[in-house]
């Protein structure tokens, strides 16, 4: 048995790990890349470990673009398997991939237009609309804890990650030289006590896991103070008379906050004052997370049986439209404007900072990770100007960093989970999914509690097991 760690190798993006057993090629992950420009084309039109007609399978965790998002390239350079996930995930792997290929043909169209005016080749978008939707007929759909045969010898369950809808714990049980190992991959894991989805299930036994480490050596604030710090923001913001603009990822986060803010609505502790959810991801989202109440913990489960929708209430818009987007920037009062993409890379978030990243009044609430080399970043560390569509803005509005919205497991919550397995059993870890320095810290950890084998792979490290 072989293992090679493709993507997401001392980085927290592109995630993609390579298993190869009893003669097949299995592949946990084909994430997208994200970092500079001329890198990420690079990276995510190139598979330079492997031919893409050679991989028998896909296993995929959850549907974040940093997961899934270079699927429709695999498809279009020849792979024919077969892709599984949860159905929460298929169902919003189906939505964000379309949009994540309009995208693509955006940026190529708008970059395009200079490239002619200079008289340079055009660029092709790394792929388009029809190439995300020749995608969706290779999956197979497989419930929480349904053992699955995915390749000769290997087994497959999903167990509940917690991260986002659908995310799952990847777990194959192997039959490899006359033995049997089970591998354990957690995708990302989520928190204990976030607001939506049940907790992430703990498992004891495993003899290899390969785990991600995006907060290693850094912890969250607690989850119980997000609806207060949540409303000191705004209250803040509109006693300013000032706008509250929050990038959030369409798919978990936006829900999050929405799901959030009808809790203070509904317990007058807020003004009544205007939601704009202005992304077309997030609203068609936000109705696959209606088809799966299966997912929600037992509080938003039940609201759901009393015909309460987390989701909706009275003060809260959800805009498809370019025009709505547009006429957002007439608003001159206090409002609260929740838009994609989370690091502020593209989408309609970018208009709404161009317009009010320059004024005081106003505040950017951060509520996720924020990658090297992204605006979201540069905004994060409160550079003195922001480049946005190739033009400098200067950021005067307030930055506020919330971590208590953080889906991903911190450090303490990573330690514990490892910490269910048995040391004896659990032979090797192997850590993805984080910059070297968290990497380094949950490393230490581990090694503290008795865990010898801790590795962070480089890109392209193989391991023979």
């Amino acid at each position: 048995m072989r293992l090679q760690f493709i993507g997401a190798a001392q980085t927290v993006t592109g995630s993609m790990h390579l298993l190869e057993v009893n003669g097949k090629k299995v592949l946990l992950e084909c994430g997208f890349y994200h970092g500079k420009r001329s890198e990420t084309i690079r990276i995510n039109r190139n598979f330079d470990f492997f031919r893409p007609e050679e991989i028998d399978t896909v296993v995929l965790s959850h549907a974040h673009i940093d997961h899934s998002g270079n699927l429709p390239n695999l498809v279009k350079k020849g792979f024919s398997g077969t892709i599984y996930a949860t159905p929460a995930t298929r169902d919003l792997a189906g939505i964000m991939l379309t949009d994540s290929a309009k995208i693509q043909e955006q940026d190529a169209q708008f970059l395009n237009k200079k490239l002619q005016r200079r008289g340079e080749p055009l660029i092709e978008p790394l792929y388009d609309t029809e190439d995300a939707l020749s995608v969706m007929p290779l999956f197979i759909s497989v419930s929480y804890h349904r053992e699955t045969t995915i390749a000769d010898g290997v087994k497959l369950s999903f167990l509940d990650a917690g991260h986002i809808l659908g995310s799952a714990i990847v777990q194959l049980r192997i039959q490899d030289d006359g033995k049997e190992k089970t591998l354990l991959f957690t995708g990302d894991l989520g928190r204990r006590g976030l607001p939506i989805l049940k907790d992430p299930e703990a498992v004891e036994e495993a003899d290899l896991l390969i785990t991600e480490s995006t907060y290693g050596g850094r912890l969250h604030d607690p989850i119980e103070g997000m609806q207060g710090k949540l409303r000191e923001v705004i209250l803040r913001t509109v006693s300013r008379g000032g706008k509250v603009i929050i990038p959030a990822f369409s798919v978990e986060r936006t829900q999050e906050i929405t799901y959030t803010l009808h809790r203070l609505f509904n317990s007058n502790i807020l003004p009544r004052i205007p939601v704009f959810v202005d992304s077309p991801l997030s609203v068609n989202a936000t109705e696959v997370f209606r088809l799966h109440p299966e997912c929600f913990n037992a509080d938003v489960y039940k609201m759901v049986l009393g015909h309460d929708d987390p989701f909706g209430f009275e003060y809260i818009r959800y805009i498809q439209s370019v025009e709505e987007s547009k006429r957002l920037n007439d608003i001159h009062e206090p409002v609260i404007i929740i838009s994609a993409s989370g690091m502020c890379e593209s989408g309609r978030i970018l208009h709404h900072l161009a317009n009010n990243a320059d004024n005081p009044k106003n505040t950017i609430l951060i509520v996720g990770y924020q990658a090297p080399d992204t605006l979201g970043r540069r905004i994060l560390d409160r550079q003195p100007t922001v480049k946005i569509f190739g033009e400098d803005y200067p950021l005067r509005a307030e930055v506020v960093e919330m971590h208590s919205f953080s889906a991903h497991a911190d450090h303490n919550d990573l330690v514990a989970f490892a910490n269910n397995f048995d040391k004896k059993k659990l032979r090797n870890i192997f850590l993805v999914h984080g910059e070297k320095e968290e990497q380094s810290a949950l490393s230490q950890s581990l090694n503290q509690i008795g865990f010898k084998n801790v590795v962070a792979p480089r890109k392209g490290e193989e391991f023979n097991i």
